[in-house]
């Protein structure tokens, strides 16, 4: 007979996994106030940065990566990291691109245009509604 200990890892509780959820909630709520303001070409860095804070919170309480052993964190880390420096050449190459339509394509014969009531760039700004004029009253 061996003698078999069975030792159960402290995985966190109600108080973390509820610190967790208000941490991704508010999260979520700044990814929505952020979405209402133009940073130009910062906001594609904004919202990815909220986005990985998130990932991140997910990864350590829900996969357990906090208490688990840390060969695991490495391993999670590095492949968030090789996953960046892909998309990192991979943004960098699309500055280089100067003919957006592909070379075999030919070009359209009869093409017909876009009318200019329809280019956000020509059409007169849209007027805010106003409401119909009211009927007159009949008298009795």
């Amino acid at each position: 007979m061996s003698s078999h200990t069975e030792s159960h890892a402290h995985h966190g509780g109600p108080k973390i996994y509820t610190a967790n959820l208000f941490a991704l909630l508010f999260l979520t709520v700044i990814t929505v106030a952020a979405a209402s303001f133009n940073f130009g070409s910062a906001n594609v860095v904004i919202a990815l940065a909220i986005a990985t804070v998130k990932a991140i919170l997910v990864a350590l309480f829900f996969m357990h990566l906090v208490w688990d052993k840390p060969v695991n964190a490495i391993i999670a880390i590095a492949g968030f990291l090789f996953l960046g420096v892909f998309l990192m050449f991979d943004f960098l190459d699309v500055t280089t691109r100067d003919h957006l339509q592909p070379a075999n394509m030919a070009p359209m014969q009869n093409a017909t245009p876009v009318p200019d009531t329809m280019n956000p760039l020509k059409a007169a700004p849209p007027q805010p509604l106003t409401p119909p004029p009211a009927a007159p009253e009949e008298h009795k």
